[in-house]
């Protein structure tokens, strides 16, 4: 007993905290039980996720792990103080993360935990705009491609209230009056019609904006998406590397691989490149939503540091976030997030699991999927798939890894054909469509006007968040997501291999149902 109360009430339940320590996104809808994301706080085996560009529901092995350190935390906080634990935890965290990644030979590098990765990208912008004469000058993608989040919180707009122990009436003085000054400028990287934009031409635009404002004096946070919603990488690494190296005192760069569909190699080399990472555990990894790290190499450190520390930080980080050595970041209070460490936790869980799967099973794998999607999106005519590039790094990486295989398949829903022709599902019947796939309809549903075979009706299917992405015919469309995770990856290795067909019916079974609303709306 401590203060009257039980051994397990001094921290929340599992289920509790996993929804703790993140913002509005993150809180359960009281009627749906589901948050922002479609992902409740309970594993759900019965759900066919393909969602994993938006977020993911926590997997039964996940919730173990997050349960099983819970439990390690009520032991260790009957004789110790919250922030001591925490902090012990956390930067066990940060060790094995990082051998995860196979990065513990890099002893110079530093990795700071964020809630989200909109926290992410907001720490290396306050930096990059701190201390600067004349505004920095923040060089991104299109909005629709990163989360609209990302840019709102770069302007100095987070666009949710926050959930934590912070006092939230303080917030709003604090987030402008303590930010950086820093200018947002979004790239489009899809043309009106939704096809990608070359890659030459991005880069021409990327390089134009950059010396314009380096001319000016202004400092510069380059920010290459590596992937985007759509699964696309812009501008091109090779422009990146060029402008970083040729204007090293001027143009600072981050990876925003929030997604986390990249392989070890491919993280070492952009960090050896002197470049930022930001990634997430909650995408491709399939950890609960809002978990994410900043990983800085030595020279973006080693910069950053002699920079004082921005106050707009003093909102969304706590000292044991940091890493021990980063003396600046001592003006920050030592407030716990244990709900952040326990969703880190069930996101380590799933990246150890799929680190053992031999390389070239994975490669197979996202081959034989990949051209079975392929052919259903380019054969059914209830879909458009939508055009996407060759994932492509050089000359910084050679595709030798399985990060160089899509893994993202976008496309556009269509009714059956009449006489005038197919005609796309505008923006809002797609959303229509994607909220319905997750419930299973039952036979009195005003969806279920027909008698579908093989139950595609009971289905509950997740994919990934429409994305805009242009207009056909004057209707403007929005692109559903089937994605391949790791979790998918691991269920497609088991039993001897012969999971991967039941992967892959799920998906084919997820494309039906999503045909079949679109066709009965």
């Amino acid at each position: 007993m401590l203060n009257n109360q039980s051994f397990d009430d001094r921290l929340p339940p599992t289920e509790q905290l996993l929804i703790m320590g993140g913002d509005a996104r993150i809180a359960l809808d009281p009627f749906s039980g589901l948050n922002k994301y479609g992902c409740q706080q309970f594993p759900d085996p019965d759900l066919l996720a393909f969602g994993s560009s938006t977020a993911s529901v926590i997997s039964t092995t996940g919730f173990a792990a997050a349960n099983r350190l819970r439990h390690k935390l009520l032991r260790d906080i009957a004789t110790e103080s919250h922030t001591t634990v925490y902090a012990r935890e956390i930067q066990r965290v940060r060790s094995e993360f990082l051998r995860s990644c196979e990065l513990s030979d890099l002893t110079d590098l530093e990795a700071v935990f964020a809630a989200s990765g909109t926290d992410a990208h907001l720490i290396a912008t306050q930096y990059a705009g701190s201390g600067e004469s004349m505004p920095a000058l923040v060089v991104m993608v299109e909005a629709n491609e990163t989360g609209r989040g990302v840019v709102a919180a770069l302007s100095g707009r987070h666009p949710d209230t926050v959930v934590g122990s912070k006092n939230n009436a303080v917030i709003e003085g604090l987030r402008i009056a303590g930010s950086s000054a820093f200018e947002v400028v979004p790239v489009p990287i899809r043309l009106a019609d939704g096809a990608p934009r070359l890659l030459a031409d991005v880069d021409a635009q990327v390089e134009s904006l950059v010396n314009e404002a380096v001319a000016l004096g202004r400092r510069v946070l380059l920010i290459l998406v590596d992937q985007s919603k759509t699964g696309l990488i812009a501008p091109s690494p090779a422009c990146v590397s060029m402008l970083h190296h040729r204007l090293p005192d001027s143009v600072d760069v981050l990876v925003d691989a929030c997604q986390f569909r990249i392989a070890p190699p491919t993280l070492r080399t952009y960090l050896q490149q002197g470049f930022m990472v930001a990634l997430t555990g909650s995408k491709f990894v399939t950890g609960p939503s809002f978990s994410a790290v900043l990983l800085l190499p030595f020279a973006a450190a080693q910069q950053l540091r002699q920079r004082k520390f921005p106050q707009a930080l003093f909102l969304y980080s706590s000292r044991a976030n940091w890493p021990a050595s980063w003396d600046t970041a001592d003006v920050l209070d030592s407030e716990t997030n244990f709900g952040l460490l326990l969703r880190w936790e069930a996101a380590l869980e799933e990246m150890q699991r799929f680190r053992e799967i031999p390389q070239a099973a994975i490669i197979n794998f996202l081959q034989i999927f990949a051209q079975v999607i392929r052919h259903r999106l380019a054969n059914d005519p209830a879909f458009e798939p939508l055009p996407v590039l060759q994932l492509d790094r050089r000359p910084l990486i050679e595709a030798s890894s399985w990060d160089h295989l899509q893994t993202i398949f976008s496309f556009l829903l269509y009714r059956p054909e009449t006489d005038t022709g197919r005609i796309p599902l505008c923006r809002e019947e797609t959303l229509i469509v994607y909220k319905q796939l997750q419930v299973g309809l039952a036979e009195n549903s005003p969806f279920n006007r027909t008698n579908p075979s093989g139950g595609i009706a009971s289905l509950r299917c997740q994919f990934g968040q429409p994305v805009a992405c242009g207009s056909r015919n004057g209707i403007e469309v929005s692109a559903l997501r089937i994605c391949v995770s790791a979790r998918l990856i691991i269920e497609a290795a088991s039993q001897d291999g012969k999971g991967a067909a039941v992967v892959i019916e799920g998906a084919l079974a997820a494309l039906s149902k999503a045909a079949w609303i679109a066709g009965n709306l």
